[in-house]
């Protein structure tokens, strides 16, 4: 007897796009580029951190903010119906519960199914507030809630997603509990600037891949948004061994990734490092001897 073939691979789309303050443009791109990876079969598709606009100013900023029950959610909801695909989207600056006493906003990452149904919503945790000396300044802070807790992951067509926002990639702890929760994908929608990206983007997401032993997919925004704010781009995806498997090249676009789930549990083992953490050890002072 013939072996069986392999089933096939579930297929995902990773978006890169340059949004501005026109929030019908950036609708109307990122429609473009969901129907684009529907016409692949693509079963889920990522958009990035502030998918939904980018405000050239911080009053900007929030007078286009919106409830995650008004129109711009709901245009998503309708498209991946239409599409029948899953969308990440991967930051949407959503009213905080008290709007009307202290206009402050949520980073809020959307997991929508392929019927429009909301089924889950992380709302970012770590805050961007830096001042670096490229002169770039920014206090995420400054209008934007914390977000009181972490998710747990989302059965996908792909696999399990862990939900994260572009600043939490830089604090593994995070990932450790997620993947520790089932997580199989980790995914780090982001607006990357292009200091922090040329030294730190790659390195990162394949840091969180390895240690982990996860697929880590990060979409991205790129370009010049404004003439305060850009970005550095390289929306990629990371498989479990941390080998970059596809990657956007400069401007707006699309990358695609087959999610090979069986690959991953023979990394993780192959080389059991979940099984051998010691976590009775870690968060713990290492005792002075005395004397």
């Amino acid at each position: 007897m013939s072996a069986l073939p392999d089933p096939p691979k579930p297929l995902i789309a990773v978006c890169q796009m340059t949004s501005t303050s026109d929030k019908e443009k950036n609708v109307s791109t990122c429609s473009r580029l969901i129907r684009e990876a529907a016409s692949r079969s693509a079963c889920m598709v990522f958009l990035p951190e502030a998918f939904d606009y980018i405000g050239g100013s911080t009053e900007e900023t929030l007078s286009l903010a919106e409830t995650i029950e008004g129109d711009l959610i709901q245009r998503y909801s309708g498209l991946a119906r239409e599409c029948g695909v899953w969308l990440s989207l991967g930051g949407f600056h959503e009213k905080g519960a008290n709007w009307d006493q202290d206009r402050r906003i949520s980073n809020s990452h959307v997991i929508l199914d392929h019927t429009g149904r909301i089924v889950s919503v992380y709302r970012k945790t770590h805050l961007f507030d830096v001042d670096l000396q490229s002169g770039v300044s920014l206090k995420e802070s400054g209008f934007t809630i914390p977000g009181a807790e972490i998710v747990p992951p989302v059965s996908t067509p792909g696999g399990k997603v862990g939900l994260a926002v572009c600043y939490d990639l830089r604090f593994p702890e995070m990932s450790l509990a997620l993947s520790r929760e089932g997580a199989e994908i980790l995914t780090y929608p982001s607006a990357f600037t292009v200091t922090t990206g040329l030294a730190h983007w790659e390195v990162l997401l394949r840091s969180r891949a390895i240690e982990n032993q996860c697929y880590v997919v990060a979409a991205a925004q790129t370009g010049i948004h404004n003439q305060r704010r850009s970005s550095y781009g390289h929306a990629m995806v990371v498989d479990p061994w941390g080998v970059v498997v596809a990657q956007c090249q400069d401007g707006v676009g699309l990358c695609y990734a087959e999610i090979n789930l069986p690959y991953l549990h023979r990394v993780r083992q192959e080389m059991p490092v979940q099984r051998h953490r010691r976590g009775d050890l870690y968060g713990t002072v290492t005792r002075k001897t005395p004397g």
